[in-house]
């Protein structure tokens, strides 16, 4: 997901546009306002991704130097998934020991910071994966923190090695203890935020850590399937099964229900695998208790 253009009330300025003109754009809604004198094009995103990546833009030009892109908005910016976290500042690290601050926009964070933590995407400086993972886990609940880590791992973006770097780099900071379990529990073969979440739900029941990404072939070789969790002793599988799920397998000239008969052909194939199937949805994790007794009942 690419950034919005962001508009400068001094590049504005500069290409001719005199102040009136400029509100007369805001009202007609081909500009608006992102933050005090920047603007993009058209009307406010609905989508909350879109509009902090226009923040975070607007803050980039703004800020003085030395102001580095960092926690929750260095995830946004390496265009990972960030469930359950509010995209209301732009978080930024300074490198020094006092001087941090919170106002409605953003969120500077004084923090020692090493230049090979420093890198750039798109032409702003944010800090390297590995940082804006232990930053995220130091800072967020365990749930969200365990989203940030299986994503940045999955996309290949970051190495556990490098996590355990850069988490032992913080010792003593505020909040390591708690970056340290989320990190190690983390596990790059989490396909989407609701298996992550199902994986934090299924630890916390006190049920069996299932497998994950289990292959199953038939008796030729042939590829039946991929299941997001299996536990080989009970033979069973369990799917998180989202809406988000069905349009990832979409193949060009699909429809929705074209996947949806796919998928049942592929669950009777392992079905006939001696295996039995749990599946369930965004609204069974939270609460979880109900697919927790189901689970329970069929691990025994």
């Amino acid at each position: 997901m690419s950034a919005p253009v962001v508009h400068m009330r001094a590049g504005l300025r500069a290409a001719g546009y005199g102040d009136d003109e400029v509100r007369a754009l805001l009202r007609r809604g081909e500009l608006a306002t992102v933050r005090r004198g920047a603007y993009v094009s058209g009307p406010r995103s609905g989508d909350a991704t879109l509009r902090h990546l226009a923040q975070i833009r607007a803050a980039s030009e703004q800020l003085d130097p030395g102001a580095v892109v960092s926690h929750l908005s260095g995830a946004v910016l390496l265009g990972w998934d960030v469930w359950g976290l509010p995209l209301t500042r732009v978080q930024v690290t300074r490198h020094r020991r006092t001087g941090g601050r919170r106002d409605p926009s953003v969120h500077v964070r004084a923090a020692p910071l090493r230049d090979d933590e420093i890198q750039f995407v798109d032409g702003v400086a944010v800090t390297c994966a590995a940082r804006v993972v232990t930053d995220i886990a130091r800072t967020v609940p365990f749930e969200q923190a365990v989203v940030v880590a299986d994503c940045a791992l999955a996309r290949g973006d970051v190495t556990p090695e490098a996590l355990a770097e850069a988490i032992a780099r913080q010792k003593g900071w505020p909040g390591a203890p708690n970056a340290r379990r989320a990190l190690g529990f983390a596990d790059g073969r989490s396909g989407s935020v609701g298996e992550s979440r199902s994986r934090v739900a299924i630890m916390r029941a006190g049920l069996p850590p299932p497998q994950l990404q289990r292959e199953f072939r038939d008796d030729r070789g042939g590829h039946l399937g991929t299941v997001d969790f299996w536990w080989e002793r009970q033979r069973l599988i369990g799917e998180f099964d989202g809406l988000a799920k069905y349009g990832r397998l979409l193949k060009p000239g699909q429809s929705v229900a074209d996947v949806v008969v796919a998928e049942k052909i592929r669950e009777d194939a392992l079905r006939d695998q001696d295996t039995r199937m749990l599946r369930w949805l965004w609204v069974d994790l939270h609460p979880f208790t109900a697919t927790a007794a189901r689970l329970r009942a069929r691990l025994g």
